[in-house]
């Protein structure tokens, strides 16, 4: 998915909630399809990442399980618009479980679809937190998407230190000093 089918995919979805008798969503996003909403990183994913529900009174919840209707919703969704049937998911969701970071809740960008649905995607300090813990647990494009967002050493610093309660194994730190001296952050990489 790239901007354009994200937000096709979004508007579809709250069309559907809407026309049912459905209680209106406050989704939580976070990983690509926050990157590319909030253009801090222009490529496409192939899903939409659940992290958090918010209910009425704006506390975050676990999202899981996800609500029948919109499972039901987001299924057509993918069928109109040749989507994987997962494209909606909370694969992410032990992250909310495992804690999330100081004043996360501050920072969500807020993007009202319609009265149905608003979806709230993660700032750009928090996708770091995630990107440092995902670059250092599994690499890949997490390096890259890391790398785009251009961190501070204080960022990282801040970040690192968060990732280490999510690991608090003596390998994880070992692993996440060693990742930060590599790319050249060696003033964070001494403060994690």
């Amino acid at each position: 998915m790239d901007s354009r089918i994200l937000e096709q995919a979004l508007t579809l979805l709250e069309r559907r909630l809407s026309q049912g008798k459905n209680s209106p969503l406050e989704l939580v996003i976070f990983g690509g399809s926050a990157l590319i909403a909030t253009r801090l990183v222009i490529r496409t994913t192939k899903d939409l990442d659940i992290l958090a529900l918010m209910d009425s009174n704006s506390n975050l919840i676990d999202p899981s399980p996800l609500p029948s209707y919109l499972i039901s919703e987001a299924k057509v969704v993918a069928q109109n618009l040749n989507l994987p049937e997962d494209w909606l998911n909370t694969g992410p969701a032990d992250l909310f479980r495992m804690g999330l970071p100081e004043g996360f809740e501050n920072r969500l960008i807020c993007h009202v679809i319609g009265p149905y649905l608003k979806v709230h995607f993660i700032s750009r300090l928090d996708q770091i937190h995630f990107k440092l813990y995902a670059s250092v647990d599994r690499g890949g494009y997490h390096i890259e998407d890391l790398l785009t967002l251009d961190p501070s050493e204080d960022e990282l610093i801040i970040a690192g230190r968060w990732s280490r309660t999510h690991d608090v194994s003596d390998g994880y730190a070992m692993m996440l000093r060693d990742f930060l001296n590599q790319l050249g952050y060696k003033h964070a990489a001494s403060r994690v």
